[in-house]
């Protein structure tokens, strides 16, 4: 059950960073900005991935939860790469690879 909390937790923040992204791209002046309901969705992304860290840290140690936050970036590469049209290299590639061994390592 820990475990969906830190996959919902790092899914959520990795879409609050998407959405963010995907809004600012269609910022043209401050009234788009108010009126941008992707801004407000990620934000809203973003408070509930704050959440939902605040409730996984009742369970679960600081030392190990937080560093499992970087499965955030694991998430948002993807989606910069499926939905945004960004490239995939070696460099981003081993980065995953490192903190999933990390994780590992931690989940021990």
């Amino acid at each position: 059950m820990i475990w969906l909390g830190v996959l919902a937790m790092t899914l959520v923040g990795a879409a609050g960073a998407f959405f963010l992204k995907a809004g600012m791209d269609r910022v043209d002046g401050l009234r788009s900005l108010f009126k941008n309901y992707r801004l407000y969705l990620g934000g809203a992304c973003y408070l509930t991935g704050a959440g939902l860290n605040v409730l996984l840290l009742r369970r679960m140690d600081y030392s190990v939860l937080y560093p499992m936050t970087a499965l955030t970036y694991v998430w948002s590469m993807g989606l910069s790469a499926a939905l945004l049209g960004e490239r995939l290299t070696g460099r981003k590639l081993a980065g995953v690879a490192a903190i999933l061994a990390g994780m590992l390592i931690l989940s021990r």
